[in-house]
């Protein structure tokens, strides 16, 4: 199996390297010449809970420098440049190739139009790394890859791609791809949009009580559009039951749910919204495979989903210098 990574930033450079560590014919990569070099040269250097090494394979500085005809692409831009990586690698991959989208939020059917429903394979990445240079990359916490067909079910080539991810984590196959895509997104839509908009650390947000109730709002709003869209929610993490969570009524089950998220805050304090960090560099946000996938297809069903559109709006208004990074965002937004 010979296999393309492309984009190497934290994601896909410890990708590369661990694949590569199993003996796999890696090929990564990157945007730019510079990095690329960086990498022939020295090296990639993997680092973190699954311990340090430097590993040697071929590094590319754009797709069209890549090898043609790989068996497996692992799609690992952010989810802004993805369509473009996608139609660049149109003219190199065969009928046959297979396309893992390592992005945040879905995007499985925007890459399907580009490259064809046939060719793409949804995942959720549930595991952090971290870039600290050039050619070397922090695996920061372990977890797992779920991958899946979102219009099929599994076949010997899904779990050839299955026993490829395994060297990097756990890797289950879904059954319903969507479906864990769109759990994984509801957090998403909390965490990364709501952390954008004001700018603090997951503790610092979920202290305050308007914070928690957007997210109990963000939650309620996203389940009513999968509901219209016929998506089975599951789960998050095995843990958080969106359908089950806010069934007990009265003051005590509004008690334990704000606990439940002061708890996560406390956990996961020094958590950063990735999204937020793009800004930071002035960069675009991932926000319409996030929150933005929930607004469209809320219009597209006619469904009312006020929190969701107002913070989508508060990004878009950020990332157009109409607007500051403040936690007084959080107020300004309205709860119904």
């Amino acid at each position: 199996m010979r296999i393309a990574i492309v984009g190497a930033g934290a994601i896909g450079g410890v990708c590369a390297g661990l694949i590569r560590k199993e003996g796999y014919d890696v090929e990564l990569i990157c945007s730019n010449d510079t990095q690329a070099d960086q990498i022939n040269a020295n090296g990639l250097t993997i680092q973190g809970i699954r311990g340090q090494f430097t590993i040697e394979l071929p590094a590319k500085g754009s797709i069209e420098q890549m090898t043609p005809a790989p068996d497996v692409v692992l799609l690992a831009v952010k989810a802004t440049t993805m369509l473009d990586a996608a139609q660049r690698l149109l003219p190199l991959i065969t009928p046959s190739t297979q396309v893992v989208s390592l992005q945040n939020g879905i995007c499985e059917h925007a890459l399907g139009r580009v490259l064809g429903p046939e060719r793409v394979i949804g995942c959720v990445t549930g595991w952090g790394s971290t870039f600290l240079a050039p050619d070397t990359f922090e695996m920061t916490s372990t977890g797992e890859f779920m991958v899946g067909y979102p219009d099929r079910p599994a076949d010997g080539i899904l779990q050839a791609v299955q026993q490829m991810l395994s060297c990097v984590v756990p890797v289950t196959i879904s059954e319903d791809i969507i479906g864990d895509l769109y759990s994984k997104l509801i957090i998403n839509s909390c965490i990364t949009s709501l952390g954008a908009v004001c700018g603090l650390y997951l503790g610092q947000m979920l202290a305050e009580k308007q914070a928690r109730l957007i997210f109990f709002a963000v939650m309620k709003e996203a389940m009513e559009v999968a509901k219209a869209m016929d998506i089975n929610v599951p789960a998050y993490a095995g843990k958080l039951d969106y359908k089950a969570f806010f069934i007990p009524q009265g003051w005590f089950a509004d008690l334990k749910r704000h606990l439940f998220l002061r708890v996560i805050g406390f956990k996961y304090r020094r958590l950063k919204s990735s999204s937020l960090q793009s800004l930071e560099r002035g960069r675009k946000t991932e926000i319409d495979y996030l929150t933005g996938f929930i607004t469209s297809n809320a219009q597209e069903y006619g469904i009312r989903v006020p929190v969701n559109q107002q913070i989508y709006d508060m990004v878009r208004e950020i990332e157009a210098g109409k607007r500051s990074i403040s936690a007084a965002n959080i107020h300004q937004i309205r709860v119904e």
